[in-house]
């Protein structure tokens, strides 16, 4: 019997010990998974920082490129007007030449 009890108590010692090497392996999967969860919540955190930065970042760049739309838009109508005034002066121009031109005809403003 007492070698029974010594194999017996050999066994116990041994899933003891496989016991305990479990509980230290739980132990430090814990910790891991603790610092996998607190790293994700800060990757999270970085990740919710950075699309709000994202976001105002696009309503800023709309409102840039609709300005910039805005002043294409009044570059051309100014563009458009200024042609237009070159091109009366230029036909104004034109009249006032064959005005001076058809003066000079004239014998009263001839000089001898």
């Amino acid at each position: 019997m007492t070698q029974h009890g010594a194999v017996l108590q050999g066994y116990n010692n041994e899933l003891v010990e496989f016991m305990e090497d479990l509980r230290m392996q739980k132990e430090e999967l814990n910790k891991e998974i603790q610092q996998a969860e607190e790293e994700k919540n800060k990757l999270q955190h970085e990740i919710q920082i950075l699309s709000e930065k994202l976001e105002c970042v696009r309503e800023n760049l709309a409102q840039k490129v609709a300005s910039r739309n805005e002043l294409d838009k009044s570059l051309a109508e100014i563009e458009a007007a200024y042609m237009k005034i070159l091109d009366s002066s230029r036909s104004l121009l034109n009249v006032v030449k064959k005005q001076v031109g058809s003066l000079k005809c004239t014998p009263e403003l001839k000089t001898n």
